[in-house]
């Protein structure tokens, strides 16, 4: 099957596609035993996204159990700053841990010009992933938005009230500035490079946009967005882009007019009336199930399923969850949430 036509990419582009595409935010993952066994292999989270061979393994996983029309990139957004020279550790029962930025010299010591060096292993991998995947099943690589990202590294963790991250912004916005600057440079070139290596879509993930109030919003979620993308299509301006302003609500509109992505994907709280009539006029969308629902399988699954395919369906659309597989998802619930996606006609 030809590139041009894989169901995945064909539907970013904005073909109506029946069935449409399906793949799941986090589909490798520990709900996978095939996963956790996999995961004894490396020392740690970051030594295994660095292993090209673990991780091409981990992202070939899920294509096995379901076939899924996108393979995702096996790896974390928390690359970035490890490349940068932050010191990032993944700890059991916590979660990533970060010696955090406190200031504007902090950050003047990170190293930009390693990035992509650092980072090499994670093209490698790239590699491995494009040439065993089907030919009908498309590569998505992705990072985190340059806010997002900055939380993690000012917070030291993520799951806090963002108070130090926006308390700097307020005390010194010049010098946290710096730091979503130096954000959008480095991630723009690991994108540019994932591309070159074999991505053939990006999704950039905002998981923290939610904490952001409308006029900051603008100024840490949309504007440095909007300047990633553009870097990124000046040197690739074939590749379709996936934003994901998790919890941005109204503002998911303005998100799509004014950064520019090809493609929007929706969190779970977000109404299927004004997906439907406020945003697929204007552009792909990609959501939502509950992953809590999709943990709860049945009947419950099956009609928020059916729900969101007859609002969303009949446009544009990739069939997604809201945020990522949790690990105590049945593996059998995900089976029977793409027979549902792949049974179904408008």
């Amino acid at each position: 099957m030809a590139e041009d036509v894989k169901p995945f990419l064909a539907a970013l582009r904005g073909q109506s596609m029946v069935p449409p595409p399906l793949w799941l935010m986090r589909q490798a993952g520990r709900y996978l035993p095939e996963y956790r066994k996999l995961r004894e292999r490396a020392r740690n989270f970051l030594d295994f996204c660095y292993t090209p061979e673990l991780a091409v393994e981990a992202t070939l996983q899920p294509l096995r159990r379901f076939r899924p029309d996108a393979a995702i990139l096996f790896s974390d957004i928390l690359v970035v700053p490890d490349a940068l020279g932050q010191a990032v550790d993944f700890r059991e029962g916590e979660g990533p841990v970060l010696e955090p930025l406190r200031s504007r010299r902090d950050v003047e010591v990170l190293k930009s010009g390693r990035v992509l060096r650092h980072l090499e292993p994670v093209f490698t991998a790239l590699r491995g992933i494009r040439r065993a995947l089907p030919p009908e099943t498309a590569l998505i690589g992705f990072a985190g938005a340059p806010w997002t990202v900055a939380t993690y590294m000012v917070e030291g963790r993520g799951g806090t009230d963002f108070g130090r991250a926006l308390g700097w912004d307020g005390e010194d916005p010049e010098g946290f500035a710096m730091l979503i600057d130096l954000l959008v440079e480095a991630t723009a070139a690991y994108l540019i490079e994932q591309v070159r290596h074999g991505a053939e879509a990006l999704q950039i993930f905002d998981s923290w946009a939610g904490a952001l109030d409308e006029a900051r919003f603008r100024r840490l979620a949309i504007a440095p967005t909007r300047r990633l993308v553009a870097k990124v299509r000046a040197a690739c301006p074939e590749i379709p882009i996936i934003g994901f302003p998790r919890g941005a609500g109204v503002l998911y509109a303005d998100y799509v007019r004014e950064t520019g992505v090809d493609g929007i994907s929706l969190d779970s709280a977000v109404d299927l009336g004004f997906a439907r009539l406020a945003l697929q006029p204007n552009t792909v969308l990609q959501g939502n199930l509950d992953p809590q629902v999709l943990v709860r399988g049945g009947s419950e699954m099956r009609d928020a399923a059916l729900a969101i395919l007859e609002n969303l369906g009949r446009g544009p659309f990739i069939f997604n969850l809201g945020h990522g597989v949790v690990p105590e998802t049945p593996v059998e619930n995900v089976l029977q949430l793409a027979a549902t996606v792949r049974a179904w006609r408008p």
